[in-house]
Order: C-alpha cells, then structure tokens, then sequence
C-alpha cells in the first residue's frame, strides 16, 4: 500500500533535487540576460562607429579595424 509519508533519505532527495532544478533555471536566465546584454552592447558600439564614420571624425578604415578587433585567432576575448 502506497503511502504519502517520506523516509528521512527521500526527503533529502527531494529537497536536494528542488535545489538543483533551481539553481539551474537561475543560471539558464542569467546566461539568457548576459548574452542579450552582450548582443546590445555590440550593436551599440558598432552605431556609434557607424556615427563617428558619418560625422568625419574616423575614417572607414579605422571603423572597420575597430569592429575587427578581438576577432582574430588568438586574441582576447571575454564573450
């Protein structure tokens, strides 16, 4: 016969197991707000490139080398 009472063992499972699945949806949203962070800051860095460009303040040639950087094999890179 099935009862609703757990052993001491069971119930450490459980609250073990609550614990993990937490933990996990946490840093599943956290990873899924860091990289839509990261995506915006991107794009932000690359419009004000695009701005400087348009306004006679940076050639093409220094934007483009500046949206390269970090790209290359070997370089650092913090993404």
């Amino acid at each position: 016969m099935w009862t609703l009472a757990l052993a001491d063992d069971d119930i450490l499972k459980v609250i073990t197991l609550g614990i993990a699945g937490v933990v996990a949806v946490v840093w599943i949203i956290a990873s899924s707000i860091r990289a839509a962070l990261v995506g915006r800051a991107k794009e932000a860095t690359r419009r004000e490139i695009a701005a400087y460009i348009a306004e006679g303040s940076m050639t093409p040639e220094q934007g483009e080398k500046l949206l390269s950087a970090g790209t290359e094999e070997g370089s650092c890179k913090n993404d």
